[in-house]
């Protein structure tokens, strides 16, 4: 079965830390670009990390640089996301998604400044910074 499955979520005080996993099952995700999402109550899904399929090259929104590292582990089929000094905010739902369809099932999704990925765009994994 193809899918990506994201774990890692939960409660975090500000100023914590969290590592969130992008495990992909039914292929392999190195030959993709693979990308963090998230979503809070109310608002638009946005991009937060992203690398890149060639060169591993990543790229981080503004809100985020320099506190979340996306990184991968081909042996492990998985992507990463490290999210250190994490900032008080309402609960978000965290998906990883690639930029490429993994199957003739994949459910692509436009996000604002960043295209169309392709994701099961499930249950996520959510976070949650608070005191």
């Amino acid at each position: 079965q193809v899918q990506l499955v994201e774990s890692g979520g939960g409660l975090v005080q500000p100023g914590g830390s969290l590592r969130l996993s992008c495990a992909a099952s039914g292929f392999t995700l190195d030959t993709y670009g693979v990308g963090w999402f998230r979503q809070a109550p109310g608002k638009e899904r946005e991009g937060v990390s992203w690398i890149s399929r060639s060169d591993g090259s990543t790229y981080n929104a503004d809100a985020v640089k320099g506190r979340f590292t996306i990184t991968r582990d081909n042996a492990k089929n998985t992507v990463y996301l490290q999210m250190n000094s994490l900032r008080r905010e309402k609960r978000a739902v965290y998906y990883c998604a690639t930029d490429a369809p993994t199957s003739p099932s994949a459910n692509g999704r436009v996000i604002a400044g960043m295209g169309v990925w392709f994701g099961t765009w499930g249950q996520g994994t959510q976070v949650t910074v608070s005191s």
